[in-house]
């Protein structure tokens, strides 16, 4: 599973020119789910995302978590985090999951962050979405249940 975490003053997602989902202070999850992927690395992943020390604390440090500042998050799935662009110039997807298991590992891990008493916010998975994405720092970070980076 890889995951884009951005922290974010405000974020929004909208399909056919509807707001789906939307969130103040918090982060954007932008999720992955690969092949190869199971329930562990969801857990994994939750775990991590809702606990990275990326909010500033009273000193300008970057020492507190989602849930110390009880941020809220929105998460989109996104199988082009599996685009191998190696060889080519077209982008392959061999390594993303089938859509059923997506999206079954997607509604997994957004009800994991929601068990630690995260307000969760979610686009709708498989539709063509705008994402408005307001970067606080700007601070992003990629992650990879696999550790591959």
């Amino acid at each position: 599973m890889r995951a884009v975490v951005q922290r974010v003053t405000k974020a929004s997602v909208s399909v056919d020119n509807q707001i789906v989902g939307k969130i103040s202070s918090g982060i954007v999850v932008l999720l992955g789910v690969g092949k190869d992927d199971t329930l562990e690395d969801a857990k994994y992943l939750a775990e991590k995302i809702v606990n990275l020390r990326i909010f500033e604390d009273g000193d300008g440090k970057m020492n507190l978590s989602l849930l110390d500042v009880k941020g809220e998050a929105l998460i989109i799935s996104q199988f082009t985090l599996y685009g191998d662009c190696r060889r080519g110039r077209r982008p392959s997807y061999s390594d993303s999951a089938s859509p059923d298991i997506a999206n079954e590992l997607y509604e997994k891990f957004v009800e994991l962050v929601k068990g630690y008493n995260v307000h969760v916010e979610t686009g709708i998975f498989a539709a063509h979405m705008l994402v408005e994405i307001h970067n606080d720092g700007p601070v992003t970070l990629l992650l990879d249940s696999k550790k591959v980076f």
